[in-house]
């Protein structure tokens, strides 16, 4: 399909660049389950937008502190360099975003850190072992496994989009805010936002509702944020992202769409595991690896019943996926309707909640 279908116009002053306070307070669209529903509902609401013994099903990945500013130190001359780590290669080397790239030389050292925050001794050190594509390079640390990562849990900044970090810098505040109450396993470079929403109050009426809770593990990297440049999306490759789903996990979300009822994602990182682990005939098995599953229209979903998501970028894959779930004709009026009634846009705004094309007409 064309790119340029999932273009749109977002004016700045609807991008949000703190979360709503309390975080279940944030305001949700209902698109469905009837044909050309939208419903200006809460994240509050969700409780009664679902039926018992439905299923919602979370990312417990855990954001690392993914940004580092760094000194790159080549025949005694130093010079800045910003690192926004995109993916771990092995127990000492990353994959990393270089600003601006042009800087480093494959065999540069560069020292992160400069106080005795760094763990162990004052600083972080690595070599720049590969140039890469598109402004990527790879980190080979002079430290490895828990050292480094608690070398980076250290120095390391909130790694907030793009669409943020460029308005104002990281602050204390975002290592709270940016990470969901569901958060267990360190590896994400980018917060699974739609878990962003949820509190004690709400997953307790949830709870009371009769609503299971499961969490599949999705380590979210930065790729997610990039727009298709590729003018057809057959032309747009896909970074791999490691993804897990349990056998428990599995049987469990089997035994609720066997007895009629919804497995409800809760992010776009919950539903591309969720559809990576099933099977043709729409049942989970136990699975975990790299997936690079991308959603466009005329995708035949699987496991996944509903979408809970926040509002995303024009010409992302996370567009083109919500798309494919509601039709696309239904997401261009939702976000125009968005828009309009100004509903806050992005990783730290509104939600949200997606039925399939199917019931939406």
């Amino acid at each position: 399909m064309r790119t340029d279908l999932f273009d749109f116009e977002l004016p700045e002053e609807r991008i949000a660049l703190y979360p709503a306070n309390p975080r279940d307070s944030a305001r949700m669209l209902v698109v469905g389950p009837s044909r050309g529903s939208l419903l200006d509902r809460g994240v509050r609401d969700l409780p009664d937008l679902l039926q018992p013994g439905d299923a919602l099903v979370f990312n417990d990945t855990r954001v690392i502190p993914a940004a580092l500013d760094g000194i790159r130190v080549r025949a005694g001359v130093a010079a800045k360099v910003a690192f926004n780590l995109i993916k771990r290669v092995d127990g000492a080397c990353w994959r990393a975003f270089a600003r601006p790239a042009k800087r480093l030389e494959p065999g540069d050292r560069v020292q992160f850190g400069h106080t005795n925050t760094s763990c162990l001794m004052g600083s972080l050190h690595a070599t720049v072992a590969a140039k890469l594509d598109a402004g990527e390079v790879e980190l080979a640390f002079d430290i490895m496994g828990g050292d480094l990562d608690r070398a980076i849990e250290a120095i390391g900044a909130m790694p907030l989009p793009p669409y943020i970090a460029l308005k104002r810098p990281p602050g204390e505040q975002d290592r709270a805010s940016y990470q969901t109450m569901f958060a267990a396993k360190d590896g994400a470079v980018a917060a699974p936002t739609a878990g962003l929403h949820f509190t004690d109050g709400l997953v307790a009426a949830l709870d009371a509702r009769g609503i299971s809770r499961h969490v599949v593990t999705l380590h979210v990297g930065a790729g997610t944020f990039l727009p298709v440049k590729a003018e057809d999306t057959s032309g747009h490759q896909m970074h791999a992202e490691w993804g897990e789903l349990s056998g428990e996990t599995a049987a469990a979300l089997n035994a609720v769409k066997a007895r009629g009822n919804r497995i409800v994602a809760v992010g776009t990182t919950s539903l591309r595991t969720l559809e990576s682990a099933a099977r043709e005939d729409g049942t989970l098995r136990e699975w975990s690896g790299d997936t690079a599953i991308f959603i466009t229209p005329g995708y035949r979903f699987k496991a996944t019943g509903a979408l809970m998501t926040n509002f995303h970028l024009p010409r992302s894959t996370l567009f083109m996926l919500v798309a494919a779930l509601a039709g696309l004709d239904t997401m261009q009026a939702a976000y125009a309707h968005a828009i309009e009634h100004a509903y806050r846009f992005y990783s730290y705004g509104d939600a949200c909640l997606l039925f399939p094309a199917a019931e939406t007409g």
